[in-house]
């Protein structure tokens, strides 16, 4: 895995919106935080584009994205939001690019984060983007300066509260996920997830209890829970339920999908669709080790 140079200041960093359409208003508060750590923001021609709920076109957005790939005076590209749509983008990429640099998101973004790593060998960040950086509270700034640590080069270790559902245990392996709403839409096809001999990190938000266990029973039998070295929980966040309750939660669902696993099983990592979203670097080497996931750089 190509772990792209770590920014410096004077860096030139890209803003694109692979999804869902953009607010010019934020766009602007987003490049301020930016200018803020020694970076000079880049928008994509087409971030305020707007094609229905889409910032432009299948094709305007992937050129956005493609070319700031080609250009190398961009040292990092960030998603600015998610939604829906990211995947709409992968028939009109190259498939390579000559110059490593980060790709920055989260949610749907999760698609471009398994492209990144399997197919370009390029590891990328999973962390908050623009559309909630420029919110305020105290959790919103410490998400914001996790992702600003990683960037330069100073990924945090992030603590593991204790969980009842818990399976204790060390691990040390590349760690790779994000949604498993999007992970769960790329089965069977050429970005379906690889875990052998990695640590998987799943988050989600807003999906039916029943609907977390059939995405869980389909990753179980893609093998691909089976090939991971451990599982480390994110936010199941805002979930939803029938009129006729499912009768477990989204953690209870997993523990049990996994119960028949001999691997550690830890939740509560402070990465996802939460108030506190913290920096992961997938295709990074981490420790898991008693109640911390600590990146070995």
């Amino acid at each position: 895995m190509i772990l792209p140079p770590f920014l410096q200041a004077g860096d030139r960093i890209g803003i694109i919106a692979p999804a869902r359409k953009v607010q010019r208003g934020e766009a602007t508060k987003a490049a301020a935080i930016f200018q803020s750590w020694g970076l000079e923001p880049v928008f994509g021609k087409n971030l305020f584009g707007e094609d229905h709920q889409f910032s432009g076109t299948d094709e305007e957005r992937a050129q956005d994205l493609h070319s700031f790939l080609m250009d190398d005076s961009i040292k990092a590209i960030i998603s600015f939001r998610g939604g829906y749509g990211s995947v709409r983008l992968m028939p009109h990429l190259a498939d390579s690019y000559p110059t490593p640099k980060w790709l920055i998101g989260y949610s749907d973004f999760t698609v471009i984060h398994t492209w990144a790593n399997q197919r370009l060998g390029w590891a990328s960040i999973h962390a908050t983007m623009p559309v909630n950086m420029v919110m305020e509270g105290e959790y919103r700034q410490l998400s914001n300066l996790s992702l600003k640590n990683a960037l330069f080069g100073k990924p945090e270790s992030l603590p593991i509260p204790f969980h009842t559902l818990e399976k204790k245990g060390e691990s040390k392996g590349q760690l790779c996920g994000g949604n498993l709403s999007v992970l769960f839409s790329l089965l069977g096809s050429n970005l379906q997830l690889e875990t052998q001999e990695k640590l998987l990190f799943l988050e989600d938000l807003d999906e039916y209890l029943y609907h977390v266990d059939r995405m869980m029973q389909a990753i179980k039998r893609a093998r691909i829970l089976d090939a991971a070295k451990a599982i480390v929980v994110g936010g199941m966040s805002d979930m939803r339920d029938n009129a006729i309750p499912f009768g477990h939660s989204a953690e209870e669902i997993i523990a049990s999908t996994c119960s028949d696993l001999n691997k550690p099983l830890r939740y509560g990592l402070e990465s996802g669709h939460l108030p506190l979203n913290r920096a992961l670097i997938f295709g990074l080497d981490y420790e898991l080790k008693e109640d911390l996931l600590r990146p070995l750089l």
